[in-house]
């Protein structure tokens, strides 16, 4: 794999403004990558390399003149199946949708993309309408883990994790409604933010409503800062977009830890872990004292809202699927069908009994807050388990929630939170810790993660060794 594919997005940018790197070169790089693993991994539905190729050489004319668009100029970029991406179909994972028809419009993190000269490569894989941890659909096929492609990717966005963790392009967007940038972050061994919710705008909609985030999936946590200032901004379609932010989100980040009040919660009161998963996300936790950091454990005390939680997703799944008329239950991912139809007695009143619980989550956690200034969990309690399941094999329940405890609570309470890798277990396979603000600290959390990954490097055990398997 050329060296290029592996070089971030900040040091891209400084090749650039020196003339030591071309866009194109890079570009070049990250389509090798593709042809390389894709084949492996399937990360992505769509790529468009002679368009990419051709906005590659209209960015190394622009830095050559000095007069790049923006922060991300020439950067190789691929973008979720879940956004609106002009010219190019965006098919959700479903058989539902029809590729032939007009795409006419960019989603917001893609319109602020294009605006700052992105080089677009393609669309990454999604499971059917975004709606479970792991990445495979009927349209698609299943997505395979960077480390070894038998394992899952996890999901919902696992197509743009394992691109990003085969150096196809320094960085990807992805979408979060409970857990979806987290969780394949965890399991391949990157780093993705799930910001405060209406900081990225989202347009159209998500389904899943106030839960979905988008956030920046990188390799490294100063990537994921720089990616978020092309992002963010506000944007009138998105009818819960935050104002745009003052400054840029790498200011601060290298001021560390020192006297921060950090709790730490394994299980967050309810979860369980795997031994090994256990054992490096404590260390991962000591290393904050050791950075200068105030560190106690402590449960936050809010007990598992996945019941809620369940009302809230499947009611958004099944008013999704409404849309594509009768018999559209039948054409798609048979556990999507089923848990729809698990949930098809729902009320008005269950909903606002689910928002309910979710206001008062928010009230518990923001009391949390004035104590800690941080909380570390794992991102998730297991390491990757095969792909093309749901679940780990002989687990004891058939929801992608049974395994991902620490990742859904925070988007029913809409705060920051972001995964890092820290550490391998014996079989070498990434465990992720999460680290969580209050809702607004998305540069604290930034902060925290950076003087994290800056002591334990764990990042920089890329899988270009990769063994090829059959």
């Amino acid at each position: 794999m050329d060296d290029l594919a592996q070089l971030t997005a900040l040091e891209l940018r400084d090749g650039y403004s020196t003339g030591q790197i071309s866009p194109v070169e890079a570009t070049r790089a990250a389509l090798g990558a593709i042809d390389e693993w894709d084949s492996e991994v399937n990360a992505f539905t769509a790529v468009h390399a002679e368009e990419a190729l051709r906005d590659a050489a209209a960015s190394e004319k622009r830095w050559r003149e000095g007069a790049p668009l923006g922060a991300g100029d020439g950067i190789p970029t691929s973008i979720k199946d879940i956004f609106y991406t002009r010219g190019w179909p965006t098919l959700r994972g479903t058989r539902l949708i029809d590729a032939d028809r007009a795409w006419d419009e960019d989603a917001p993190c893609v319109a602020r993309l294009r605006e700052t000269g992105a080089v677009f490569i393609g669309k990454t894989t999604t499971p059917e309408f975004a709606w479970k941890g792991v990445t495979d659909s009927l349209r698609h096929g299943s997505t395979g883990n960077p480390r070894a492609p038998r394992l899952t990717s996890g999901g919902s966005s696992g197509g743009s994790a394992a691109a990003v963790g085969l150096g196809m392009g320094p960085w990807s967007m992805g979408t979060d409604g409970g857990g979806s940038v987290r969780i394949p972050a965890a399991f391949t061994g990157t780093v993705a933010l799930k910001p405060t919710y209406g900081l990225v705008p989202m347009f159209p909609a998500s389904p899943f409503g106030t839960l979905a985030h988008a956030g920046p999936m990188t390799r490294t946590v100063a990537d994921s800062a720089l990616l978020l200032d092309i992002v963010t901004g506000f944007d009138s379609r998105d009818w819960s977009a935050l104002p745009t932010p003052a400054g840029s989100f790498l200011e601060g980040l290298h001021d560390g830890v020192r006297g921060l009040r950090i709790a730490f919660s394994p299980t967050l009161g309810f979860g369980t872990n795997d031994p090994e998963v256990d054992r490096l996300v404590r260390a991962a936790a000591a290393a904050f004292e050791g950075l200068g950091a105030v560190v106690e454990e402590v449960d936050p005390g809010i007990g598992d809202p996945v019941e809620a939680f369940h009302v809230l997703w499947f009611a958004g799944a099944a008013k999704v699927l409404e849309g594509y008329g009768p018999g559209a239950a039948e054409q798609v991912d048979p556990g999507l069908r089923a848990s729809i139809e698990e949930q098809g007695h729902l009320t008005a009143s269950d909903f606002l009994d689910a928002t309910a619980v979710r206001m008062d989550l928010g009230v518990r956690m923001g009391r949390f807050h004035e104590a800690y200034d941080l909380l570390l969990t794992p991102t998730l309690p297991i390491p990757a388990f095969p792909r093309g399941q749901d679940v780990p094999d002989g687990w004891p329940s058939r929801h992608w929630t049974s395994w991902t405890p620490y990742t859904y609570p925070f988007n029913m309470t809409q705060q920051p939170a972001m995964s890092v890798p820290c550490g391998f277990t014996d079989e070498g396979l990434p465990a992720g810790l999460q680290i969580i603000g209050p809702r607004h600290s998305d540069r604290l959390v930034l902060r925290a993660a950076q003087a994290y990954e800056a002591a334990a490097a764990w990042g920089t055990r890329r899988p270009a060794a990769l063994v090829r398997e059959s």
